[in-house]
């Protein structure tokens, strides 16, 4: 299947995964698709049904896509603002990148968080305790050249078309408040912070976080799908047998890259964890 991408990124995108998790989704389902965990929104954008409620703790990524939805951001206004801004960038370097952090981390202004999300060190979304974010420049002052500026305007299109079309709604709240959401007629895609794989997206996420999802989708009267990681070539996340191994679980192997080497690209396999046995995975 042909996989759309979304213009903002973020560190564990599930953008290959995306055949993998559509064979948990009944092939009738017509609920609303919620998602606690927004993040990419690149599996919400893909697979979620008529009806989508997508949300996540990260006001910079919600109000981005409230932008794109409400029109105040549009594709000839995102490539007007990057060649702008690309071309400030590959005559003053680095500095005019932490210029634009500068003025985000005062003025929280949607086209800034672009930027930054594209401008910065492996693509990553970090932000520090005080809210600010703090990733540094890729060193790459000719980042946004004509075809890259292209692609990402391309990218804002295809993911407008799709809001534009459907009925999505994009909400800054607590995952415990989105899980509420759910009727049985719902389907609840998890794709939280890897436990015991800590990165600062936006806040942290630890054992506590972890047992309090796992109480919430069990509370739950929706069909949920989890997506968590399972173990890599050194350790295997033990959270799978003590929480989930009372859920259904299918397990794929894939590889993520994180850090600026290849040798850093290991081996990981990604688990869905599902309340429903019924679900198809043969199809």
């Amino acid at each position: 299947m042909k996989v759309l991408v979304p213009p903002i990124k973020s560190q564990g995108i599930k953008t290959k995964l995306i055949p993998f998790v559509s064979k948990a989704v009944p092939e009738n389902f017509c609920g609303t698709w919620i998602e606690p965990f927004m993040g990419s929104g690149v599996v919400g954008f893909n697979l979620a049904p008529s009806k989508a409620i997508l949300c996540d703790t990260n006001p910079h990524l919600i109000k981005f896509y409230n932008e794109l939805k409400e029109g105040k951001i549009t594709p000839p206004i995102v490539r007007e603002y990057l060649q702008k801004e690309g071309a400030l960038l590959l005559k003053k370097g680095q500095s005019h990148y932490y210029f634009i952090r500068e003025r985000f981390n005062k003025q929280g202004a949607a086209l800034d968080f672009l930027f930054l999300n594209r401008a910065g060190f492996n693509g990553m979304i970090r932000f520090n305790r005080k809210g600010a974010f703090n990733v540094p420049f890729c060193k790459r002052p000719t980042r946004f050249a004509k075809a890259y500026v292209t692609k990402i305007v391309n990218q804002v299109d295809k993911i407008a078309t799709v809001i534009k079309n459907k009925e999505f709604v994009f909400i800054c709240q607590h995952f415990e408040e989105t899980i509420k959401m759910g009727s049985p007629e719902d389907l609840i895609y998890c794709d939280p912070p890897y436990i015991a794989r800590y990165a600062d997206y936006y806040n942290g996420w630890y054992e506590k976080d972890e047992k309090k999802l796992f109480e919430a989708l069990c509370q739950s009267p929706s069909r949920f799908i989890l997506s968590t990681w399972h173990h890599n070539s050194f350790r295997k996340n033990s959270y799978i047998d003590s929480l989930w191994s009372k859920f259904q679980i299918q397990t794929k192997s894939h590889f993520y890259h994180v850090g600026a080497s290849e040798s850093n690209r290991n081996p990981m396999t990604e688990a869905l964890v599902m309340n429903q046995t019924k679900f198809d995975l043969q199809r």
